[in-house]
Order: structure tokens, then C-alpha cells, then sequence
């Protein structure tokens, strides 16, 4: 059999076995973690939206508080003191294509002050074109910064942790989710936003700690795994957060942003 039609055909039944590994324990859908952090915190809460797949949407997470958009949003308000509104449409199983449809569950009025996009690794598994991929998260970009609203990406996870992914797929997924990475990463830093780099971030942690860092589908985030990836991007979520909603101390928020 000639090589271009051997090397798909193999591929596609590894990727068969992987998802018998894996199967759906978790279901499909996440906690729902959306409501206002820390409301007792003075001032108008700020509005931090969450938008992509499954991690962006908390699925492994067993309480709200462990999703990742919780674990932003405990630490953004930790960090201004004020409240935080969590708005969370990212949605389990979304692709990159998918994002410019996510906001259409929100009220017509609603700005956010910060988002957050965490898509990709249904990009790789779907072999979805990287110029595809990152033409949507650019138009997200757009369309977010129009709203006002900073922008942090936290690029596509190096699949290659997966150790349920029988290789070679596993090197395959990796090397193709760390070229996905890099093209959002550089994407976003062209148009405004703040990329942070899950793989070097995260990546370390779920490679040497896999029965730590992953929930019991050995795909999706622990809570563990979640804190550790809310940790990594905080920093760039948190200023991000001051910025856009030009955050006083003990003051409101700025008019021309409500």
C-alpha cells in the first residue's frame, strides 16, 4: 500500500483506539461556575468572560470554585479587590471556528472588561488548518478588543502529555499542537492580546504528574490541573482586568466602560 494512503489510514485507527481509552466519563457538559466572586468586595464587579473549549470550560473540575474560569475569577478579585462576574460561553468540544458564535448566548449590551480564549486541542484531533485556526482567534480578537475588553489567549496544550494517545499519534498530536501554539501565540501578540504558553507554562507539570494533573477521563484538567493553568495565565488575566476596567482603589469603575 503506498505510503500516503497507509500513514492516514494507521493514524485514523489510533486515534480510534485513543478515544475507546478515552471515552466520555466526564460527560459533555461542565460545572456551571458563572456567577459574581467575591461579592462582598466593594466597587462594581468586573466582567471576565471566558470563550473556547472544554478546559476554557471547566469540564473535569468536580465544584465551580476548581473550573478554570472560578479559579480567574477567585484570583482576579484576590488581586483588585473588587467582585468578579464570571461569563463563561466557551463550550465543550468547540473548535477555533467556533468562537465567533459563543457570544451569541450573551445579553446585546454585555462588555466585558477582560476575556479569555483557551481553544486548540480540537483543532489538532480534527486536523483543522492552522490558518484557519488562527484567522478565527484573530476575529475573536477583533471583535473582543471592539467591546473593550483586553484580551489574554492561552495557547493550544501540548497534547503530547496525553499518555492514553498510543503513539506514534501522541508525537504526531504533539508536534502539531506545539506549531498551533506557537501560530496563536504569535497571532495574538500582533493584534493586542496577551498569549501565554500553556506547554511551557503547565506542560512540565502534566508530563511528570500525569495522575495529579489530569481528572479520571486522563484527558480533561483535575482541580489540580486547572489551578496550576489558572495560576499560569492569572498574572496576564489580572493586569488585563486593571487595565481594562481602569481599576481605582476604593473608586468605580470608569464610566465610558460600563
Amino acid at each position: 500500500m503506498d505510503e500516503a494512503v497507509a500513514v492516514p489510514l494507521a493514524l485514523r485507527r489510533q486515534a480510534r483506539i485513543a478515544r475507546r481509552r478515552i471515552g466520555k466519563p466526564l460527560g459533555e457538559d461542565a460545572i456551571d461556575a458563572d456567577r459574581v466572586w467575591r461579592p462582598r468586595l466593594s466597587g462594581e464587579p468586573i466582567e471576565l468572560l471566558l470563550l473556547g473549549d472544554s478546559l476554557a470550560a471547566g469540564l473535569g473540575a468536580e465544584r465551580r470554585k476548581d473550573t478554570l474560569g472560578g479559579r480567574l475569577a477567585k484570583g482576579v478579585a484576590r488581586r483588585t479587590r473588587r467582585p468578579v462576574r464570571l461569563r463563561t460561553v466557551a463550550i465543550v468540544g468547540s473548535e477555533s471556528p467556533d468562537l465567533d458564535a459563543q457570544p451569541a448566548s450573551l445579553e446585546t449590551d454585555y462588555l466585558p472588561h477582560v476575556a479569555v480564549i483557551v481553544v486548540g486541542g480540537n483543532d489538532v484531533t480534527h486536523r483543522i488548518p492552522v490558518s484557519l485556526s488562527v484567522q478565527h482567534l484573530e476575529d475573536a480578537i477583533g471583535w473582543l478588543h471592539a467591546l473593550g475588553a483586553g484580551v489574554v489567549v492561552g495557547t493550544c496544550p501540548d497534547l503530547g502529555a496525553l499518555r492514553a494517545v498510543p503513539q506514534p499519534l501522541r508525537s504526531i498530536a504533539s508536534r502539531l499542537s506545539r506549531r498551533l501554539a506557537a501560530a496563536q501565540a504569535q497571532a495574538a501578540i500582533e493584534h493586542g492580546a496577551t498569549a501565554v504558553d500553556l506547554r511551557r507554562a503547565v506542560g512540565p507539570m502534566f508530563f511528570d504528574e500525569p495522575e495529579e494533573m489530569f481528572s479520571l477521563d486522563r484527558f480533561h484538567p483535575s482541580a489540580l490541573g486547572y489551578r496550576r493553568t489558572a495560576e499560569a495565565l492569572l498574572p496576564a488575566v489580572a493586569a488585563a482586568a486593571e487595565e481594562a476596567s481602569a481599576i481605582a482603589v476604593g473608586g468605580a469603575l470608569s464610566p465610558q466602560l460600563r
